[in-house]
């Protein structure tokens, strides 16, 4: 299970207790259970943007290798 998996399932189940504290009238609780889960949220997207750049760079270093390589020959 990857990173961004977790902070996803972590966002989800935030989002859940926030509803539940909401239903109880607890607003401190609902508060601070739907902050904690939109954070989960955005740490999710952020690890996918890194990864997503990560396989962009490593596919542009190849194609630039097979460029210089073609260029040689």
């Amino acid at each position: 299970m990857t990173i961004e998996r977790i902070f996803q399932i972590l966002a989800v189940l935030l989002a859940g207790i926030a509803a539940y504290f909401y239903w109880k009238g607890n607003g401190d609780g609902t508060f601070i259970s739907a902050v904690l889960g939109c954070v989960a949220f955005f740490l999710s997207v952020r690890f996918q943007v890194m990864e997503r750049n990560r396989v962009r760079d490593a596919e542009r270093d190849e194609r630039e290798k097979e460029i210089e390589g073609k260029e040689r020959t």
